[in-house]
């Protein structure tokens, strides 16, 4: 009877010493944000040439001289650097709806042929415009500033942020008089790409018939990252 009284005694020991070895330790959570800004070295230019003609073959044979044309000068324009290719094409009907209702009245058919020029000189970019616009294009859908190496700022932007957050840990355990004993968790949070800045199509097409090329500023790219870091901390050694 005595063994099995002692025995008794120690459950709600053993009970009280795991409730304590499972609490969470002391901790102190901060976020890191950076924000890196850099000039691009590469740009995306959208050029379309849209025909309209009453039967498709029409439109099909104006679309491809146009563009013909605007190839031939954008390439004497930008020079054998530049990357040209095909991102679009389409062949669609036109269609007159009568606020009546009935049957649509078939007006004729609408071709769009569009092409990404991609250029690393942006100097040339005033000229490209220009060059397609006065050949035969009529729509450009904007333009986008990018990096080459996009991977080298995100990086940047990651060192930065963590070592801000690492500062403010350490302001933190030093102040209230805390040892950082281990990192629990780190958290990044940065996009995925680096973000383009469009630009209205509309300015091209009214500098179009300037004499003077048309004048574009890159500006710069903005590229932000965050850390999110947890360090479990204890009291001082004394």
């Amino acid at each position: 009877m005595k063994l099995i009284f002692a025995v008794c005694l120690l459950l709600p020991t053993i009970q009280v010493n795991a409730e304590q070895s499972t609490s969470p330790p002391s901790s102190i959570h901060v976020t890191g944000e950076s924000l890196v800004s850099v000039k691009p070295d590469r740009v995306r230019i959208d050029v379309g040439v849209t025909t309209r003609a009453p039967q498709p073959k029409d439109a099909v044979a104006q679309n491809a001289t146009r563009l013909t044309a605007t190839l031939a000068s954008l390439r004497r324009a930008v020079g054998p650097d530049a990357d040209i290719k095909t991102m679009g094409y389409s062949l669609s009907p036109d269609y007159e709806y009568h606020p009546n209702g009935g049957t649509p009245t078939l007006k004729g058919y609408t071709v769009t042929n569009t092409v990404q020029v991609t250029l690393t000189d942006l100097d040339k970019i005033g000229s490209a415009i220009d060059a397609a616009t006065q050949s035969g294009a009529n729509q450009i859908n904007g333009i986008q500033f990018t990096l080459h190496d996009q991977q080298a700022i995100r990086a940047q932007a990651l060192r930065e942020a963590a070592l801000k957050a690492q500062a403010d840990v350490e302001v933190l355990a030093t102040t209230l008089k805390l040892k950082v004993v281990r990192v629990l968790s780190v958290e990044e949070s940065s996009p995925a790409t680096v973000p383009v800045r469009p630009i209205a199509a509309t300015a091209f097409r009214r500098a179009a018939t300037a004499e003077a090329p048309t004048p574009i500023e890159p500006g710069t790219i903005d590229v932000a990252a965050t850390v999110a870091l947890t360090v479990e901390v204890g009291p001082e050694a004394r």
